[in-house]
């Protein structure tokens, strides 16, 4: 053990002296594994950031909702022209529903439009715009940071008020101060009585609350839309396990409305979060799959790279390997000295990966990307790097361990 232990010490300082003596030659070799093990922990802490933001999303829409509309999400059977002919879901469809469902926990309706907000010199166009009753804040798990949601009187009055998202709170008021402020969405006056807590889910687009401003439903009948337009049915089952029986029930109900027939497809959409996630596990699949494509050429050329630099040094060394097995050393321990040298080259280009990938995932942090480091992407990182220095390393050092002491001493 002891012996071993000194053979393991004087092998790597071995090791030390010859990359310190092509520290050029050394930094070159690395960098496929430098550029492997930044994408892979890159890929690893974009993947699950975006993971992470898009969960937090669906957490504060209310991950047991569910949403009847004119359009089918995700559903692939039915042609895009004939969502587009299927009959708009109106407020009487709404009433209808509500009275006669027994199942959900809460339930609202909505209406949206895009239009231009003002404050000030300040302006933001194309904004989301949702009218919604009093009832809609059932269906969500949305918190405020000031004020609060549009109570029923607000509602059924449709009085100028507005709830506004943290991201229209942030470009409108950057001091902040935003509360009973009076701002302008087309050329109608309304009073800011409440801002809601930030999401940062920039995955989820328009349908991010961050990106939003909430109104009476009458406003945006009266002022953004002809007549009594185009609504969504918002559905909040009680939990989890009553989502399918709510499901079941709001399609019964919707058909019974609209008066198909047993034969007859629906010609509305009753819409899950569970379809955003799986868009989103799909999207993240493709990514990681291009990611583990870059990283394994990266390091394919990297582990190339490092085979060839050390069968150069063992034939720069093969004088050195012969006055070493001459004097007694044997061959397992020649074998180890060039496995470690290929080692620390890995580790080094590793750590120097990982560094990188810290710095980047920082900068990308501060741009809004969301990122999430992972303990397990360094850990994996590092093993990689492990991996590589082995499997590089091994043919040099076996043919190194293999040369006959003369022939080696005679080598020139």
């Amino acid at each position: 053990m002891k012996e071993l232990s000194f053979e393991l010490k004087e092998g790597l300082i071995i090791s030390f002296n010859a990359l310190k003596a092509n520290k050029v030659r050394s930094l070159l070799t690395t960098l496929g594994i430098i550029i492997g093990v930044t994408s892979v922990v890159l890929m690893s802490t974009a993947v699950k950031g975006i993971d992470e933001a898009f969960q937090t999303g669906v957490s504060a829409l209310g991950s047991d909702n569910m949403y009847i509309t004119k359009w089918s999400w995700f559903d692939n059977d039915v042609p895009w022209w004939e969502m587009r002919n299927r009959p708009e879901v109106i407020m009487d469809e709404y009433d209808q529903y509500k009275r006669m469902a027994k199942l959900p926990l809460a339930t609202a309706p909505s209406a949206a439009s895009q239009q231009t907000i003002k404050f000030g010199d300040s302006k933001i166009e194309g904004v989301t715009i949702t009218g919604v009753t009093s009832d809609y804040i059932k269906t969500t798990n949305f918190t405020f940071a000031e004020g609060r949601f549009i109570s029923e009187t607000e509602s059924d009055g449709a009085r100028m008020v507005v709830v506004i998202g943290s991201e229209i709170a942030k470009q409108l008021f950057p001091n902040g101060g935003a509360m009973n402020k009076i701002i302008k969405i087309k050329s109608n006056k309304y009073k800011i009585i409440g801002v809601l807590d930030e999401l940062g889910s920039w995955v989820m687009g328009d349908m991010n609350p961050d990106n939003q401003v909430f109104i009476p439903l009458d406003c945006v009948f009266k002022y953004y839309q002809n007549a009594r337009g185009s609504i969504t049915i918002n559905i909040r089952a009680a939990n989890s396990q009553q989502i399918t029986i709510v499901k079941e029930e709001a399609q019964s109900i919707m058909r019974r409305i609209r008066g198909l027939r047993y034969d007859e497809r629906d010609n509305f959409g009753i819409n899950q979060q569970e379809g955003l996630l799986n868009e989103i596990d799909s999207t993240i699949g493709v990514v990681q799959i291009a990611g583990y494509v870059i990283t394994g050429l990266a390091l394919f050329v990297g582990a190339i790279g490092i085979m060839n630099i050390m069968f150069v040094s063992v034939k720069e060394r093969t004088k050195e390997i012969g006055i070493r097995k001459a004097i007694g050393a044997k061959s397992v321990t020649i074998l180890r000295q060039f496995i470690m040298e290929a080692l620390i080259l890995c580790l080094l280009g590793g750590l120097v990966g990982l560094l990188f990938a810290v710095i980047l995932s920082m900068i990308i942090e501060k741009m809004d990307f969301p990122v999430s480091l992972q303990y397990d992407a360094f850990v994996l990182a590092l093993l990689i790097s492990l991996i590589t220095g082995i499997l590089s390393g091994f043919a040099p050092a076996y043919s190194a361990a293999k040369m006959d002491p003369v022939e080696a001493l005679r080598y020139e």
